[in-house]
């Protein structure tokens, strides 16, 4: 079907050009005029859409094309649409599976999406050189989608210069531009931003962000190419329910990496989310399932390892067979120690600091054997971004990147998942359908035992 959806897609010539305080100021500003938007984000990134939320109040959600596909992210970003929508890039522009390869890239969404993209470009110390900077960008493929141009860090004497001459050189419009700004810098660390839960004032910095849009960027302008897009061809598909169970998800500052859709489709197929602290509650709460997301565990070490009636719950649950998702922080969590800290001791493995990115990037993952997300040869595509490791991440499963890189990870079993691959359950949906079944048998034998 033709859907009516006002799209516009904020691209990056790279990686801390300024994109997602962009992104902020620019929500906020919408939101204070009392404009109905939705936020989305290109790629794997957790932590970005996080701060789309707290600016407008409900879930961002990622767009990401190997995760999903053509076909799955149309339907996905249709679904989640609202009056206006507004997609962040990820890293540049062109950057993608590889060094070489554009695809999932910002500019691969643009064109999945038919979505005209912004460029921002920093321009702190450059003159007609940031006209050269977007005619590259322009050149590299055709189409590139590139529909115009936001300055970052101009200052009011030098953007009309800069904005004439990027005019003029490159034939698109300038939206205008962003000054520095730094009593609004959000902090970062070795996984990007800091969550935005982190941020001392989050709130007053994003109000002055949008202040400083409302005076220097061309709302109007942006709205307007967002409204002249053309429909968009997407296909609705909805899984049905198979049952009602209640699923436990870790939600706090220490595990709060969730992809809107993993979660969205549990609850399709039947499941009522139950959000727990593994910091601050005492024990698991009444579940048919559990899940333990990613996040930053190894920062709040300390505080879960001194919870043990929690980590005793949660041990207790695992081993009792509570059908179980861990992925990343959440499979640290379960492992004998963080650092010099207890967690939980389910699985038989330690985890330390290796101070570097370890088997970082996307893959897909299968599976030799039955376990609980898997029949034997299933796959599923996912990604690791983890600067701690375990010494004994697992070996049940073989990941796989694009190069053709191998290697074996998680803890499997009939009612486990556990290892440091994220995964994408709409890559896979029968790995979400399985969970969910091992839930309601779950469910039913306790049903039966009367308890």
């Amino acid at each position: 079907m033709l859907r009516n959806l006002p799209r516009l897609l904020i691209a990056g010539t790279g990686s801390g050009c300024g994109k997602t305080t962009l992104v902020c100021a620019i929500l906020q500003a919408l939101k204070n005029r009392g404009c109905a938007i939705a936020s989305f984000k290109c790629g794997p990134d957790y932590i970005d859409p996080m701060f789309h939320s707290e600016v407008i109040g409900a879930p961002s959600a990622n767009i990401d094309l190997f995760f999903a596909g053509a076909d799955t992210a149309r339907t996905l970003f249709a679904r989640h649409a609202a009056d206006l929508n507004l997609i962040e890039g990820v890293m540049g522009y062109y950057d993608g599976l590889s060094m070489d390869d554009p695809r999932s890239s910002a500019w691969d969404v643009a064109r999945v999406l038919e979505t005209p993209a912004v460029l921002v470009v920093n321009v702190r110390g450059m003159a007609l050189s940031a006209a050269a900077v977007v005619r590259g960008y322009q050149a590299l493929r055709d189409p590139s989608n590139i529909a115009g141009v936001i300055l970052n860090r101009a200052t009011p004497m030098s953007y009309p210069g800069l904005e004439r001459a990027v005019e003029r050189e490159c034939g698109i419009p300038v939206f205008g531009y962003l000054p520095a700004c730094p009593e609004c810098a959000l902090e970062s660390r070795h996984l990007g931003l800091v969550t935005a839960q982190e941020v001392e004032n989050l709130h007053e910095k994003l109000q002055i962000l949008a202040q400083r849009a409302e005076e220097s960027i061309d709302l109007d302008g942006l709205i307007a190419l967002m409204r002249s897009q053309p429909p968009l061809e997407v296909t609705e598909h909805r899984f049905s329910p198979l049952g009602s169970v209640r699923v436990a998800v870790a939600r706090d500052r220490a595990f709060c990496f969730y992809y809107r859709d993993n979660l969205e489709l549990l609850e399709e197929l039947g499941a009522e989310l139950i959000e727990f602290s593994p910091i601050s509650d005492a024990q698991l709460p009444d579940c048919d399932g559990l899940i333990l997301g990613g996040g930053y565990p190894e920062l709040y070490a300390q505080t879960l390892s001194e919870n043990t009636s929690m980590r005793e719950s949660v041990r207790a649950a695992v081993e009792g067979g509570l059908p179980t998702i861990a992925e990343c922080g959440g499979f640290m969590y379960l492992t004998e120690r963080i650092g010099d800290f207890s967690m939980v001791g389910a699985i038989p493995a330690c985890c330390r600091d290796t101070k570097k990115l370890s088997r970082f990037g996307y893959a897909t993952v299968t599976a030799e054997s039955e376990s609980l997300l898997f029949s034997a040869g299933d796959s599923v595509r996912g990604h690791e971004f983890h600067y701690w490791d375990a010494d004994h991440p697992g070996d049940s499963l073989t990941a796989r990147k694009e190069s053709g890189r191998t290697w074996r990870c998680g803890w499997t079993s009939d009612t486990l998942y556990a290892g440091y691959p994220h995964l994408y359950l709409h890559s896979n949906p029968r790995c979400a359908q399985r969970f969910i079944q091992k839930c309601l048998e779950r469910k039913m034998r306790h049903e039966a035992d009367g308890n």
